[in-house]
């Protein structure tokens, strides 16, 4: 990558919006931190999320770890059946594994919360979402990022099909001699 940074300053970043439209509990400002390092293997975003929000559901990632600096501001750390008060210098770690290690940050103060998510690259991914009972099946590549997936599947656990579900339809050539 030819325009490759070593060092970013975080009050050098120009975050955007990604609140849902008509939502008052989800949504942020991110920023990607990762690619313009360069870096292939880990992703890192800074995150700014206003009181009373939380940037992401409540979740857990099958197939990637990830870690949270709190820079700024103070909040809680659900993590399984648990919540932690967490503050600026605060790292918090969500291994990757099932619905005990689901995680979510949110900020329960009157002050913005400032933090870098750092993660691990693996594609594809699956995620779960205790609250909603939902999944997430994204696979990147060949895309370039998680907008323009290759693959990416959100639905409800209790919508699945079984595994045989519409082959039989199916007629390849070689039914038919």
């Amino acid at each position: 990558m030819a325009n490759e940074k070593k060092v970013i300053h975080v009050d050098s970043l120009n975050p955007f919006d990604f609140t849902p439209e008509k939502s008052n509990k989800f949504g942020g400002k991110t920023a990607d931190i990762g690619k313009p390092l360069g870096l292939q293997g880990l992703g890192c975003r800074y995150l700014e999320v206003q009181p009373g929000r939380r940037a992401f559901p409540f979740h857990n990632h099958l197939g990637n770890d990830e870690m949270f600096v709190i820079l700024k501001g103070q909040g809680v750390y659900r993590y399984g059946d648990k919540e932690m008060t967490i503050s600026a210098g605060s790292v918090c770690g969500a291994p990757r594994g099932g619905k005990e290690g689901a995680h979510q940050i949110i900020n329960n103060s009157n002050k913005e919360l400032k933090y870098l998510a750092i993660s691990t690259l693996n594609d594809p991914d699956i995620c779960e979402y205790p609250d909603s009972n939902k999944i997430l099946a994204l696979g990147i590549k060949p895309g370039n990022d998680f907008m323009s997936a290759y693959l990416k599947y959100i639905g409800l656990m209790d919508s699945q099909v079984k595994y045989f579900h519409g082959e039989e339809e199916w007629a390849s050539p070689s039914d038919n001699p």
